[in-house]
């Protein structure tokens, strides 16, 4: 549980999106992210709000969090093969503690470890006196046709750790409101320290700060929600595949490719093996996979693909080392802030034919993120730095290819921002802050 006199973070982003849906109390609302990216946390934030604005009062609010186990016992559930059995316990647990005649606003956290949730849940959202809110760490929880099973009544809200801009908020909390202006220094803190909440509460500790992503988050993730959901008995071999894909964040690669990547370092994992693996570590939110997208055919494509890490300090904390890769680590972070703010991101490529004496040959030009909400499109290069001219027209040139009049942007650590025609160039911290 929470304590109410812990400090917490606003984490307004996540906050405001769940004030939208008050009053929609036949949609399921449902958090979703990797574990301790601070879901419970934001119910705490959340019912604060509904506190402080007067929206009900404190005994219409039941929060549980199934992984207190004090509490799951108090209401009777007990644990069998990793699953909280008897949801009818908690149901009428939680019928038995509504106010009567008031709209009552429930909070379940970590609600995959109960066995048959959905029908909890259903019966509460059938509930006209309930309003009813979720937390999950895996996606593997909307397998089995949700929608159809909620009647397509719920919606989902994606959270991750702290954004940079969360995270620099975070470090002035923790300097009790002592800014912290220097970005740049912040930027190599965020990638060093991680974005996982709990982290910035140990002072730049990177001891610490490691043993508790590795621990806590790293592996208590991969044990119950891939290990045992799979049945892995030789976890060398899912632990050689981690190492090995977080290693190449930003890569273009393809199972095939991973597959004699491993093999080449001496572990023989077979495609569908590796397939299994990285959709547990997908489902788990750690990992994210970027499809690419034929910008002149606008169509997706199979071939390749990259993946991209759920917090770099985590990858840090895996791989055991920091100084090195900046470059697709910056990516990285673009790529989630991308999905922060609602978008579908790809990969793009365009063909280009270049005519060799007689022959003509195809040229693949790459296009680091297409970035796509609702009938909105934007393009996204992305480089460290982009000073000399020589790297200015490289990062340039993809953008220039591109033949439609969407905005177009160029995302380095460089000071300061331009315009090559029509090609805005910023600087990555302020976009990253705004």
């Amino acid at each position: 549980m929470v304590s109410r006199n812990e400090r917490l973070v606003e984490r307004k982003q996540y906050t405001d999106k769940l004030k939208a849906w008050l009053g929609h109390n036949d949609l399921v609302k449902i958090v979703t992210g990797a574990r301790r990216c601070g879901k419970s946390k934001l119910f705490v934030l959340f019912q604060d709000e509904l506190l402080k604005d007067k929206i009900t009062d404190k005994n219409c609010i039941l929060n549980i969090n199934l992984e207190d186990i004090l509490q799951t016992r108090k209401i009777g559930l007990e644990y069998t093969n990793g699953k909280l059995t008897d949801y009818n316990k908690l149901l009428d647990y939680i019928l038995e503690n509504l106010a009567p005649d008031k709209m009552n606003y429930v909070f379940l956290d970590e609600i995959q470890l109960l066995d048959n949730w959905q029908l909890l849940a259903n019966t509460l959202k059938l509930q006209e006196n309930v309003d009813l809110y979720l937390t999950g760490s895996n996606a593997y929880m909307f397998s089995g046709d949700l929608a159809n099973f909620f009647g397509g009544r719920y919606v989902e809200i994606k959270m991750q750790p702290f954004s940079f801009k969360e995270y620099c908020h975070a470090l002035n909390e923790l300097n009790f409101g002592k800014k912290s202006d220097n970005l740049i220094e912040n930027y190599y803190k965020y990638i060093k320290e991680s974005g996982f909440p709990q982290t910035t509460k140990f002072l730049s500790n990177t001891d610490l700060i490691y043993d508790y992503l590795y621990n806590t988050v790293y592996l208590n993730t991969v044990q119950k929600d891939i290990v045992q959901r799979y049945g892995i008995s030789n976890t060398n071999k899912l632990d050689a595949v981690i190492r090995y894909i977080f290693d190449n964040i930003g890569n273009e690669t393809s199972l095939r490719g991973i597959e004699r990547g491993l093999k080449n370092s001496g572990e023989n994992i077979s495609v569908p093996t590796l397939n299994t693996y990285l959709q547990g570590l997908m489902d788990s939110y750690l990992l994210y996979k970027c499809n690419r997208y034929d910008i002149k055919g606008k169509k997706y494509l199979d071939s390749t693909s990259k993946y991209y890490v759920a917090d770099v300090g985590l990858r840090n904390a895996i791989l055991g080392n920091f100084d090195r890769d900046f470059g697709h680590i910056l990516e990285n972070i673009v790529y989630l802030e991308l999905l922060r703010r609602g978008y579908s991101v790809s990969v793009g490529t365009i063909t280009k034919y270049v005519r060799n004496g007689k022959d003509r040959k195809a040229k693949n030009i790459e296009v680091d993120f297409i970035a796509k909400k609702s009938d909105k499109i934007e393009y996204y290069q992305v480089a460290l730095n982009a000073l000399e001219p020589e790297t200015l027209q490289r990062e340039l040139t993809s953008l220039e290819e591109i033949n439609d009049n969407y905005p177009k942007y160029l995302l380095t650590l460089d000071y300061g921002s331009g315009n090559n025609n029509g090609i805005k160039r910023l600087n990555v911290l302020d976009w990253l802050l705004q």
